[in-house]
């Protein structure tokens, strides 16, 4: 059977949840789990990459890279952040190009004031409307199919209220966006409202410790939303389980916790060894 695309799943109506990817451990780890897709988070591959904060710092090469060799690796359906496209309209196009090339099946696209900032952090300032409006055009004329989505998000709620973030998305969604991103709604209620006045797939970003409320998937559905992404999920457990396990290592000289280890030899399979091993049984003697 044919895979369907994410443009097909998000039409069919059952709301898709992804897991935050970061590298290619995370990324073989969810593709192998049976999600219908997963999401490219800019915060964690910023981190995992450069070991630098989500705030302006990656470029379009850094991050593009990190989408092809995901999306060359894995089969499930690939939501890649592309920040504000990494600059002017010109900037857009070939952003849009870049990440539709390298396997992307969608990319996110932010109304910020460059530098950008993670969505959930304080001191975000956004672009004038019109000027976004012109990036959501130039991104679709970009794209060269449809299935290719064009994610676009507003920041405007934390500093400008609500009514804005929804003025904006509706804006964006009339300028040709396929899916809408309201980042950073507050309280459930507020969150009721987006489903309520916007036409269009909408995304729900769970972040632990953020400030959107965490719901269940039925709920986020029932409140019409269409995507629910969790972005920190993947990386803030790996930085649990590693603190755990090298503590253990410093204080006892030697691993004495295993429950914290994965199996090393299901490990090796996620990794590919079992194909190498194959490999040279067949061709060195």
């Amino acid at each position: 059977m044919t895979q369907m695309t994410l443009k097909q799943q998000l039409e069919s109506g059952e709301i898709l949840v992804a897991p935050g990817i970061y590298d290619m451990i995370s990324a073989l780890m969810a593709d192998r789990m049976g999600f219908k897709a997963l999401y490219m988070t800019g915060y964690g591959t910023v981190a995992s990459h450069l070991g630098l904060p989500d705030a302006g710092l990656a470029t379009y090469t850094d991050m593009v890279n990190r989408v092809a060799t995901m999306a060359k690796m894995t089969s499930t359906p690939i939501i890649a952040d592309g920040d504000t496209g990494y600059g002017g309209l010109l900037n857009v196009q070939h952003t849009v190009r870049g990440y539709e090339a390298a396997g992307a099946a969608a990319i996110q696209l932010e109304d910020q004031e460059f530098p950008k900032k993670c969505g959930h952090t304080p001191g975000r300032r956004v672009i004038p409307i019109e000027d976004m409006v012109n990036k959501i055009q130039v991104a679709c004329e970009a794209r060269k199919s449809d299935d290719f989505l064009i994610i676009a998000r507003t920041d405007a709620r934390t500093e400008l209220g609500l009514e804005e973030a929804l003025t904006r998305a509706q804006a964006y969604a009339d300028a040709g966006a396929d899916v809408l991103f309201v980042e950073s709604p507050e309280n459930e209620e507020e969150m009721t409202e987006i489903g309520k006045r916007l036409n269009k797939p909408l995304v729900a970003n769970m972040v632990p410790g953020g400030r959107t409320p965490l719901l269940p998937a039925d709920k986020l559905q029932s409140l019409g939303f269409s995507l629910a992404i969790h972005p920190a999920a993947g990386f803030l457990a790996t930085a649990q389980a590693l603190e755990k396990s090298y503590s253990d290592i410093r204080d006892n000289g030697d691993v004495t916790d295993w429950s914290l280890m994965y199996s090393f030899s299901e490990f090796n399979k996620i990794i590919g060894f079992e194909d190498v091993w194959e490999f040279e049984k067949r061709h060195i003697n």
